[in-house]
């Protein structure tokens, strides 16, 4: 029988879509991409293998033609799809509307080769029934404009990789990886670290006081700081650059803890007056609605998520119709949805709070590509929160999107903002002049439904009010109390995954829909890694980034990688041609010098010298080097011998807080070098304390005598802790954890009391809570720690355990991989299929590699069936052969040089 034919990308998706088309259409997914250039020497087509470019699969001297392979877990799905061709009447290409869902539907269209039959380009931005009716019935062609420029950035990560990579397997450590935008988002990360690391501490000191408007005024005492001392502005932390020094010209008075406290004393008897007080309309309008990077990063500050968790919640969120497309730069909403954001204003906060004209944003973004709208609910009425049935995750995201989306369309929030100078005279004879300001809401307007976050723990939110007396200019004020505070200049902050995202969207290095896994791929190639939300670089992404400066300086320069997103959407426009924009990047031109030539041209690296940084002053005689199990210290010996000594550096050690002082102490005690402490009381056992790869702890010393299978016990010094002042009884309280709290009377569990990587805890069977120090550990009661657990947990992340490590994007499906602890022990999965750990594999060591070859297999074996009894019978299937897919049947219409 007849039917229409419709590939989707996931089978999510094609749930979906098939219950809204109904009879006569069969949906079906490709499973994400069906082709692509081969990712090894062993999906390498033969003919091309013996080619001077054939490790590269792009024909460098014939156009830069790609040759793509259908990888092997693919075929299979291959042949299905071509056998629902067969009895189809049409073909409905409906992959997504971007470059990448385009370039999906092109390779698709020239694999299957359909015959006889109507090709149609199917597109749409959200999964409702309405719009998939709609886009069944306004098709479109293949937008080859838009496969050029995907082939391009293939094709140019393709050369950056397969190029650069092989120098650092020579130069730095072997297995390493380079790409275009991921090598440029590592040096971001080192730069601040960089800037983290010639900081110097400055300190100053200013006076905060209390004052008293006098009892005409209902609200009497109100705050106020120390503005200017004789006319001139009182230093503070702006005045001060990186170096620990007041910035040039600045024409400040810097107080130190002698003048800050004498000048308290001399104010103690002073008189103050309202010397000017300005009031000023406050206004403040809606965010726009999300895009792409604006939702990754207010999913970070608010729920907590990894760019690409949120990514992962919200590509179900699309797949089953609760929001539109969720990769977009747009921020503009179509008449609809403006419709439906209004309509819910009126209805759930009344006409007052519903301005007058729908309000219109424009995209920001520069070259904003694709059709998409901003990221919001879907259908032409929205469903609140409540309304959906969604839990967790899905939950908690949806309901940001709703209220961004809604609270787009709401009015201003206005108020006052007033500022107030107070005057005086100490009894040394300097003019001191205090400052206070407030701000007071008249009007919440949107705040009432919708505040953004900020990257700033100490900034001020939207709608934050600070209340001050009504004071006139003239008016006698006393201080009720004054006090001097001293202050010190902070390092520039490092990077989270919000404010990285952020950091590359503004330089315009790379896109929307790529940058939660560009950030995966530095965390899980251990070029940097996480300490709590912030992002700190390994000491190897320090050597990487190093020899990309020196060696590859254009191509690993910010400018160079934004104006190549400008190539790569001039060439979505069709105003740019992709051979040619290729050649120069790879062959150079008169201006340049390109890939090529630099790789065949580098001459001698010095691999040593790249990977030493010395740590201090050269009288020091300190150096830090990569090598190849990690990073460790050179210093000089107790006989002044140069180099003599060695020691590790713990891995969770940031680079800027390794001091001289650090290092010294690190080389006094090496990893593997005993500290004698006794014997344990009770075991008899000989303690030590000792540095480890992961910091320093202490251990019993098994008797030679002892069972294989015996384990010593081993415990981790508290942050409190040292090496050079730990006792015997400091490491038998660290022995003896997790120390018993007691047992919940009612469930019975036995709650314990343990120090952890992210600090001290309790646990009862699988509910941790955190601790708010480590005294507790030993200190705390059963009824205090049942208090604790009487609690909610905080943003109900009791409904599921967090990844156990985050892999990135799986080849195939284009989703992100995490590991996750499940029932039966732990798995990888991509949200579709999960894989369970096999006895060779382990958390620390699993790979995206390995974790999508586990992925595959699993895959292959196709949806579990409930209910389906177990049979001891193997089918085996002779693998077929290989065959490398060219570009020749379904050729694109633009120019191929």
């Amino acid at each position: 029988m007849s039917h229409k034919l419709v590939i989707v990308e996931s089978p999510a998706k094609a749930r979906t879509i098939g219950g809204y088309l109904g009879d006569g259409y069969v949906v079906e997914s490709s499973i994400g991409h069906i082709r692509d250039l081969p990712n090894n020497a062993a999906d390498t087509p033969a003919k091309i293998k013996d080619k001077p470019w054939g490790r590269l699969a792009v024909d460098v001297e014939h156009d830069f033609t790609p040759y793509y392979v259908v990888p092997r877990d693919k075929k299979s799905h291959i042949s299905k799809l071509k056998s629902l061709l067969k009895d189809a009447d049409a073909l409905y290409l409906a992959t997504d509307e971007d470059r990448e869902g385009e370039a999906i539907a092109w390779h698709l269209l020239d694999e299957l080769k359909p015959k006889n039959i109507p090709v149609h380009r199917m597109v749409f931005h959200e999964i409702t029934r309405p719009a998939i009716l709609a886009a069944v019935e306004n098709p479109r062609a293949i937008n080859d404009d838009l496969v050029e420029a995907q082939e391009a950035r293939r094709i140019l990560d393709r050369l950056y990789g397969y190029e650069v990579s092989p120098v650092l397997w020579r130069k730095v450590m072997s297995g390493l990886s380079a790409g275009r935008v991921q090598s440029v988002a590592t040096r971001l990360v080192v730069d601040r670290e960089r800037e983290r690391m010639r900081f110097r501490v400055a300190s100053y000191w200013d006076l905060e006081g209390t004052f008293d408007a006098g009892e005409k005024h209902d609200q009497r005492m109100f705050p106020a700081k120390l503005y200017s001392l004789d006319g001139k502005r009182v230093a503070s932390g702006s005045n001060f650059g990186p170096d620990g020094r007041l910035k040039a010209g600045a024409d400040v008075v810097h107080l130190d803890r002698a003048r800050a406290e004498s000048l308290v004393s001399a104010l103690q008897d002073t008189a103050y007056d309202v010397r000017s007080v300005e009031s000023k309309p406050y206004k403040r309008s809606p965010y726009a609605p999300f895009r792409t990077t604006t939702l990754q990063q207010e999913a970070s500050r608010k729920l907590g998520m990894s760019a690409s968790v949120a990514m992962s919640v919200a590509q179900r969120l699309y797949e089953n119709g609760f929001i539109t497309y969720m990769r977009t730069d747009s921020t503009t909403l179509s008449d609809s949805a403006v419709a439906a954001a209004r309509q819910q204003v009126r209805e759930l906060y009344g006409a007052e709070y519903l301005p007058d004209r729908p309000r219109v944003y424009a995209s920001k973004v520069k070259n904003a590509q694709e059709a998409h709208e901003a990221i919001r609910p879907a259908g032409d009425t929205f469903r609140t929160p409540g309304e959906t049935g969604l839990t967790g995750d899905q939950f908690r995201l949806y309901e940001l999107i709703w209220m961004r989306t809604v609270a787009s369309q709401m009015r201003d929030a206005v108020g006052q903002t007033v500022s107030v100078r107070l005057g005086g005279q100490a009894a040394t004879g300097e003019d001191v002049v205090f400052s206070a300001s407030g701000r007071v809401i008249t009007f919440h307007g949107f705040l009432r439904l919708y505040v953004e976050g900020t990257d700033d723990s100490a900034a001020a939110k939207d709608d934050q009010e600070t209340r001050l007396p009504a004071l006139t200019e003239g008016d006698a004020v006393s201080a009720a109390s004054l006090a001097a505070n001293g202050h010190e200049t902070k390092p520039p902050a490092r990077y989270t995954e919000a404010t990285l995202i952020k950091e590359l969207e503004d330089r315009e290095i790379g896109r929307p829909s790529t940058y939660a896994s560009i950030i995966g791929t530095i965390l899980n190639r251990g070029y940097v890694y996480k300490k709590g939300t912030a992002l700190v670089p390994a000491w190897l992404a320090f050597s990487v980034v190093r020899l990309l400066e020196e060696h590859f300086p254009r191509q690993v320069s910010y400018e160079f990688t934004a104006v190549m997103e400008d190539v790569l959407d001039e060439i979505a426009h069709g105003r740019r041609d992709r051979v040619t924009e290729l050649k120069e990047f790879y062959y150079g031109s008169e201006r340049v010098e390109g890939l090529h030539q630099l790789v065949t041209g580098l001459g001698e690296i010095d691999a040593r010298e790249l990977s030493t940084f010395p740590i201090g002053e050269p009288e020091d005689g300190i150096h830090l080097r990569v090598g190849k199990f990690g990073p460790y210290l050179e210093g000089p010996g107790d006989d002044g011998e140069a180099f003599a000594k060695r020691a590790n550096v713990p891995d969770d050690l940031p680079p800027d807080e390794l001091t001289v002082a650090k290092a010294k102490e690190l080389l006094a005690n090496p990893a593997g070098e005993e500290i004698q402490l006794g014997r344990h009381p009770e075991t008899g056992l000989e303690v030590v304390a000792k540095n480890g790869r992961f910091g320093p702890y202490v251990t019993e010393l098994l008797p030679d005598d002892a069972p294989k299978n015996a384990k010593p016990r081993t415990g981790s010094l508290l942050k409190s802790m040292s090496l050079d002042t730990m006792t015997l009884d400091d490491a038998v309280k660290l022995l003896a954890l997790p120390r018993v709290v007691g047992a919940d009377p009612e469930s019975g569990e036995e709650i314990t009391a343990q120090n952890g990587r992210y600090g001290p805890y309790l646990k009862k069977g699988s509910d941790s809570r955190s601790l708010a120090t480590e005294e507790q550990i030993f200190t705390i009661t059963l009824d205090e720690a049942l208090k604790i657990y009487a609690q909610p947990k905080q943003r109900g992340r009791a409904a599921a355990a967090p990844p156990l490590k985050e892999l990135g994007n799986d080849p195939v499906s284009g989703q992100p991989v995490v590991v996750k602890a499940g029932r039966f022990g732990e798995y990888v999965t991509d949200g579709e299929y999960n894989a369970t750990l096999r006895k060779e594999d382990s958390v620390e060591s699993i790979t995206l590699a390995r974790a999508a070859e586990l992925l595959a297999e699993r895959r292959a074996r196709g949806p579990a069936k409930k209910g389906a009894k177990k049979t001891a019978k193997k089918a085996t299937k002779k693998a077929p052969a290989k065959k490398a897919a060219k570009k020749t049947t379904a050729k694109k219409t633009s120019k191929k040089g």
